[in-house]
């Protein structure tokens, strides 16, 4: 028969086994839900890494059509120059042989004309080049031939006459100094600001050209 203190020891035993085994259970459902999350977490690892090499991918095939692109562009803007340039050649042979006719129809008596004239005075920094110069004795007529006109060339014209005027002060030339603008293609705002200016403007009209002149509220700027 046991005594009570071995009853006892009995039943306390009994109690750490049950917690025991209460705590096994537990660890291993821990164990089992951990394994699940890592086996989860390295599928997502991988769905990533596969997500991660596909935009790698499709970046490096952008990357790479972009570059064609870019590459068609230059090619495109490189004989798109090509053709704006010899297309201004061709227009320039056309009307420059003609505007001394066509500007004293106008009242002036240009006896000389010259294409591209470069101005280079490097002691007072006056850079510039005139597509067309007309002169007689008493005055000149600069004129700039653009395929396109856009206001900005306008305002470039402004700034050559203010240039060639400071040159020609330089060189004791006292004669008035007039602005002409011509462009195949040309919008009425532009056609309108060049005379506003005070330039002479100059248009294809048919197998010819015309120049119109400053009137009414413009009047011919002189500089």
């Amino acid at each position: 028969m046991m005594t009570p203190q071995a009853e006892a020891g009995r039943t306390g035993d009994l109690m750490t086994y049950e917690r025991l085994w209460a705590l096994l259970q537990e660890t291993d459902l821990i164990v089992k839900e951990t394994a699940q999350s890592l086996k989860e977490t390295d599928q997502q690892m991988k769905e990533t890494d596969r997500q991660i090499k596909e935009t790698t991918q499709q970046m490096k095939e952008t990357d790479l059509q972009m570059k064609e692109t870019a590459q068609q562009m230059k090619e495109t803007d490189k004989k798109m120059g090509w053709l704006t340039n010899r297309f201004g050649e061709v227009v320039e042979h056309m009307i420059v042989p003609n505007l001394v006719k066509r500007f004293n129809e106008l009242g002036f008596t240009f006896e000389k004309t010259a294409r591209n004239v470069v101005i280079a005075n490097r002691e007072h920094s006056i850079f510039t080049e005139i597509d067309a110069f007309l002169e007689n004795g008493d005055c000149t007529m600069i004129v700039e031939m653009k395929t396109t006109l856009k206001i900005k060339d306008i305002v470039e014209h402004i700034e050559r006459m203010k240039k060639v005027r400071a040159h020609a002060d330089l060189q004791n030339d006292t004669r008035k100094y007039y602005g002409a603008v011509a462009g195949v293609i040309m919008g009425e705002s532009e056609r309108k600001w060049a005379l506003k200016k005070g330039f002479y403007v100059i248009e294809p009209s048919g197998e010819t050209f015309t120049i119109t002149a400053p009137e009414g509220v413009y009047t011919p700027k002189s500089w």
